[in-house]
């Protein structure tokens, strides 16, 4: 572990896990604002690479750390790798800490590990944000939480510095419930501005000038305005990956089953998202979409 003597230290300690694209930029806002942070990550290399840049602290650890935190913040990747760090923090923690999951998972595992918490005398919070690498390096996320209502102000102060917007949507897993509905429209959005992109190529127009001509109309949105000009030199290197998608709309699918909710549009999307993956574009950002389309139109 190595620490920065001259960083000036808060009384609250927060140990931050997860420390990739998101989490990496979300941390080090924490540490500008003046909170002490130390940093694991399962891959010790990325802690490493954070704390250097930094000048934070880092552990692989992450059983010693828990001992000294007052806060955890999650921010890593799938059901799996929050029950497992939560299992191994509970009996850790100091009576009266706080969990804040930043991790897209299912609801029922939110609420699974809230009762878990309660029962040790800690708090969780599902968290789940939205506004990718861009939002987390820029400080400007939306976050969703499903949490306890005498703790949600805490939660705004701890997660103010990387936080544009923040919600309290309800109890345990509403956070999580919040974020499928995010999931679910971005599905609709990307796929409706791939097929307009494609169109337009296909018949032949200027895709600069019909993207001037429609994104201050009633088309306009932000995955227009951002990902038309990238989709229309066939660039999808800027950000979320398809692979990420696809385990998040899973998680929204598999809750309409219990809820009975109607997702046509967002089950095509998803199963348009596994010919990317076949294509090889597992690791493309989530407007390779489009690149589907054009795939098709060369053959």
């Amino acid at each position: 572990m190595r620490l920065n003597p001259k960083r000036k230290r808060h009384s609250m300690r927060i140990l931050f896990a997860g420390l990739g694209v998101m989490g990496a930029p979300m941390a080090s806002h924490l540490l500008k604002a003046g909170f002490e942070v130390v940093g694991y990550n399962r891959s010790p290399a990325k802690a490493e690479s954070w704390a250097q840049a930094s000048g934070a602290a880092c552990s692989a650890d992450f059983e010693a750390l828990v001992e000294t935190a007052d806060v955890l913040i999650l921010c890593v990747g799938r059901d799996e790798d929050v029950r497992d760090l939560v299992t191994r923090a509970l009996p850790r923690l100091k009576v009266g800490a706080l969990i804040i999951d930043h991790t897209t998972t299912s609801a029922r595992l939110a609420q699974e590990l809230a009762v878990l918490s309660r029962e040790k005398g800690l708090h969780f919070a599902d968290a789940p944000v939205s506004g990718g690498q861009a939002g987390a390096e820029s400080g400007q996320l939306s976050i969703m939480v499903g949490s306890e209502a005498a703790q949600f102000e805490r939660i705004v102060e701890l997660t103010k510095p990387y936080t544009k917007s923040i919600i309290r949507i309800g109890e345990a897993g509403a956070g999580q419930m919040a974020k499928m509905a995010n999931q679910i429209a971005i599905a609709g959005a990307v796929q409706g501005v791939a097929e307009a992109l494609h169109f337009t190529k296909s018949a032949g127009l200027a895709p600069d000038l019909v993207f001037q001509a429609i994104s201050a109309g009633a088309a306009g949105s932000w995955q227009m305005s951002n990902r038309w000009a990238s989709m229309a030199e066939d660039k999808y290197d800027f950000g979320f990956a398809v692979d990420w998608m696809r385990k998040d709309l899973g998680i929204a699918l598999d809750e309409a089953r219990l809820n009975g909710a109607h997702l046509a549009v967002a089950a095509l999307v998803d199963q348009f998202y596994s010919e990317v993956q076949a294509m090889g574009g597992a690791r493309w950002d989530t407007s390779a979409l489009h690149a589907r389309l054009e795939a098709r139109r060369s053959k």
